[in-house]
């Protein structure tokens, strides 16, 4: 107790002064021992946050260190099927630029402090306009630079999850050879293109020569940064080699004459976002524009298309895969035949129920910091979904009683699992006590049998 107050207690004299003092005093000493409390309490907390945060920091540490384990233990597992879809892993650098492009996009178009605190809200309304909101969307949406950073920071980041998880999987048939001309329809911010670079190191040594086709001429300049910022992350490893590809943005739609005729065309996101009226059948766009998209290109080029995992998409890459067939190409994926398609999306389109074509993959090893913007804009994602179609002449030949896996897998009686998968003999439901994936590929030998899935009626093939 200090001295000041001390002397003010021992000068009052009489005993009705010292009864009085002797309550100030206590008084006193009680709200000194609750400051004391008080500071104790408060340094128990801090030390408790403080605990807290390092528990977090750690369970983040061990969490990045699982994903890494569990990274190599898929490299390492040689019970994988050989024709796993999305078991393909990026190398330490490329991974490090994909968990890290929120740097890139800094580094080329950087946002302040505030436009960051805005980021979250503004992907949020971007997805509306979209999805549920789509119908009041402009054509050119793209030119808002508000749209455009959110679209970059967001939704682009998130298509070169999905695309460099499918490239690092597809046979070396479904892309483009050394000085082809390619044609990227629908380009954007050129996200295909980056994730190619991405995905495929040994496609950097190459000559390539790249039209990037788009409505936004913003869109396509963000995107060239975008691309030549990563390029320069991820050098070719033939020094010989140009330090990347050309590009040459041509602003337009599918009826802008391009000089040179395609060896290689992509697409990804585009087929789904061009004008599907509901007075002309899928049959009749199909139609309409499988004609434009093969006019950009030579007889003998390959295609690679990447859509949604939505009926709608399936359906129309389903209608392609009929005409490319008819012209005589093969089919690099996801089919395992030239047959009739078993998924091809006219009941789920229609309305009613059943399947589609598409492949999903788990978000869990996805990078920290898109997994973090995505909860912030109150958009987590658990999976990521997609539908493709890869052609070419000649394309991969698979074995004879190859099955690809297209579904999720199901519990059934007997600790047995079951997955339903396309192969020549139509839809399947794969009977098996294995771990397979969405998009693995398997081989059986003999699969024909009387036994039928009450369900869809698909032969049933026990592996």
């Amino acid at each position: 107790m200090s001295e000041k107050f001390y002397s003010r207690f021992t000068e009052k004299k009489g005993s009705q002064k010292k009864e009085e003092a002797r309550r100030e005093k206590k008084a006193f000493l009680t709200q000194e021992q609750g400051k004391e409390g008080q500071k104790r309490r408060s340094f128990d907390y801090a030390q408790d946050d403080r605990k807290v945060r390092q528990d977090d920091k750690a369970g983040r540490q061990d969490d990045k260190r699982g994903r890494q384990e569990n990274r190599k233990g898929r490299q390492d597992d040689k019970r994988l099927p050989e024709g796993g879809l999305f078991s393909g892993v990026l190398s330490d650098d490329a991974q490090n630029v994909l968990n890290n492009f929120d740097a890139v996009l800094q580094s080329v178009r950087p946002l302040n402090s505030k436009q960051r605190l805005q980021l979250p809200h503004n992907i949020r309304d971007l997805s509306h306009q979209l999805t549920d909101q789509r119908g009041e969307r402009k054509m050119t949406y793209m030119n808002d630079k508000v749209l455009l950073s959110a679209y970059a920071n967001y939704f682009v980041w998130w298509n070169l999850v999905r695309q460099t998880k499918l490239l690092k999987g597809l046979p070396s048939s479904s892309f483009p050879k050394n000085n082809s001309i390619c044609l990227d329809l629908g380009s954007g911010p050129l996200t295909f293109v980056t994730a190619l670079w991405i995905a495929r190191p040994e496609l950097r040594n190459l000559n390539l020569t790249w039209y990037c086709l788009d409505l936004s001429q913003n869109t396509l300049a963000l995107g060239e940064e975008i691309y030549l910022s990563v390029a320069s992350r991820l050098p070719p490893s033939d020094e010989k080699a140009a330090p990347y590809w050309k590009i040459i943005r041509v602003k337009g739609s599918l009826s802008t004459h391009i000089k040179e005729k395609a060896d290689f065309v992509s697409s990804a996101n585009m087929i789904n976002e061009l004008e599907q009226t509901g007075e002309y059948p899928p049959e009749y766009w199909a139609k309409k524009y499988f004609g434009e998209i093969s006019s950009f290109a030579k007889k003998d080029a390959a295609y690679l298309l990447i859509e949604p995992g939505v009926p709608k998409a399936a359906r129309m890459l389903s209608l392609f895969r009929e005409r490319f067939i008819a012209e005589g190409f093969d089919i690099n994926g996801p089919c395992t035949h030239c047959g009739s398609c078993a998924m091809n999306g006219f009941k789920a389109f229609t309305g009613s129920s059943g399947k589609w074509c598409n492949f999903a993959f788990s978000t869990e090893d996805a990078p920290e910091k898109l997994a973090k913007l995505s909860e912030s804009a109150r958009l987590p994602k658990e999976r990521a979904v997609l539908s493709f179609l890869s052609v070419s002449k000649p394309g991969e030949k698979p074995a004879a009683g190859s099955i690809r896996i297209i579904s999720d897998p199901m519990r059934l009686p007997e600790r047995i699992t079951g997955y339903y998968g396309c192969s020549s003999d139509g839809l399947v439901l794969v009977k098996t006590r294995q771990n397979l994936k969405s998009g693995d590929i398997i081989n059986v030998k003999e699969k024909k049998g009387d036994q039928r899935d009450e369900k869809t009626g698909a032969v049933v093939v026990n592996f």
